[in-house]
């Protein structure tokens, strides 16, 4: 759901409330992403667990054992080695990380035993609730998308993905009020007044002319781009370069497939990527009326692509590994932590249970028992992705002082 593509961002309206307010108390605290707390789980039941959890996570993480994770013997944990070590690039300076990421480097990755002694010695499962005490919640996918471009406007390119405005200002509210960690601000300036930027609608009225970054020859797969924010394009010489998540508007995300429902439009179990596609397909004069319900705007970077094998790179900074990479939300889940999911194959019932590296965030991922599962580029996965909307349980792993 790509760094990025899915950043958190705070309302105009909060920030006006604020500053209107600036002789009282801040408002309350915000459930940001929190640091992982070593959690020591003595081998001694006599004697004392110590968490040392953030008084926001600890409510909702129930310290377990690892035979309570349905399917755990049965994951082979090495395929999920590279994707620790990607967190451990992102994490190793952070002081409950170091001893772990150093343990690491020393473990045979090829020895499946010692990788399983690593997990089960560094790492304490916690099985995830939200507020209301649920312990399942919604599992979806996303992908690395495939588009066809150019880099001038002509023939089937007519469809601009833009480069970050000018005029789009970014504000980190932390420095105002630091319980807002992690969230921004999103606008432009009117005269001497900070108003919210343009939105999806505005944007399709009004195009940013010289800031197009590339054209492609297909709105549809456009959209969806954003929706995944990041993907490959490949030009017209043939050369495949990969389009970044750079910034937002500023306006929240919208799900167009909940506004076909609710529309009565599509049914629950038709609302995934493909039903939404073979929706637009057969109502294209209304299709731009369905892209303006969500009003979130992606803008884009180019990069080079040296290695076609890496995954892009998620909100922890690293590349995403496919199949063991996946989207939380940080104000429940410690980024870069390891995370047990157990739910089931997308549009399927065949049990999905394994190991995976909470490495990205998303403007859609909202709520403690929530996951967006990674599966790579190419077609294969665009159709397990569209499909996944599934039910699942996770576990976070939350490091030990000591193994």
């Amino acid at each position: 759901m790509l760094s990025t593509r899915r950043s958190v961002t705070a309302s105009l309206v909060l920030v006006s409330l604020l500053a209107a307010c600036s002789t009282t108390p801040p408002p309350a605290p915000v459930r940001m992403p929190a640091p992982v707390g070593p959690v020591y789980v003595p081998e001694q039941p006599t004697q004392p667990v110590m968490p040392v959890q953030p008084p926001a996570l600890a409510p909702l993480m129930t310290p377990t054992t690892f035979s309570a994770l349905p399917g755990w013997e049965q994951d082979d944990l090495r395929q999920a080695w590279p994707a620790l070590l990607q967190s451990c690039r992102g994490l190793a300076s952070k002081p409950e990380w170091k001893a772990v990421c150093v343990a690491a480097r020393a473990t045979d990755a090829a020895d499946g035993a010692a990788v399983r002694r690593f997990f089960e010695s560094w790492f304490v499962p916690n099985l995830v609730r939200a507020a209301d005490g649920a312990d399942t919640g919604l599992i979806t996918g996303y992908y690395e998308a495939m588009l066809y471009g150019a880099r001038k406007r002509g023939g089937a390119y007519q469809t601009p993905l833009y480069r970050v405005p000018d005029d789009l200002l970014t504000v980190d509210l932390a420095s105002v009020y630091p319980q807002l960690k992690g969230m921004r601000l999103r606008g432009r300036l009117s005269g001497k007044t900070v108003v919210p930027y343009s939105t999806r609608a505005e944007i399709a009225r009004a195009p940013f002319a010289g800031k197009e970054l590339l054209w492609v020859n297909d709105p549809v797969e456009a959209f969806f781009l954003e929706v995944q924010g990041s993907g490959r394009v490949q030009l017209e010489g043939g050369e495949t370069v990969r389009v970044a998540y750079a910034d937002q508007n500023g306006h929240p995300y919208k799900t167009i497939g909940r506004w076909l429902v609710e529309q009565g439009e599509l049914t629950a179990e038709q609302a995934t990527a493909q039903g939404i596609r073979a929706w637009i397909a057969a109502n294209p004069a209304r299709r731009q009326e369905l892209f303006n319900v969500n009003p979130s705007y992606i803008f884009f970077r180019e990069e080079k692509l040296p290695d076609p094998s890496l995954g892009p790179k998620g909100a922890l900074g690293v590349p995403l590994t496919p199949g063991r990479s996946v989207a939380i939300d940080p104000s429940f889940i410690p980024l870069g932590a390891p995370l047990y999911l157990a739910t089931t194959e997308a549009g399927s019932e065949l049990p999905l249970q394994r190991l995976m590296m909470a490495q990205d965030t998303g403007g859609a991922i909202r709520g403690a028992v929530r996951a967006d599962f990674f599966y790579g580029f190419g077609p294969e996965a665009m159709d397990r992705a569209g499909k996944m909307k599934q039910r699942g349980t996770v576990w976070v792993l939350l490091p030990r002082s000591s193994p």
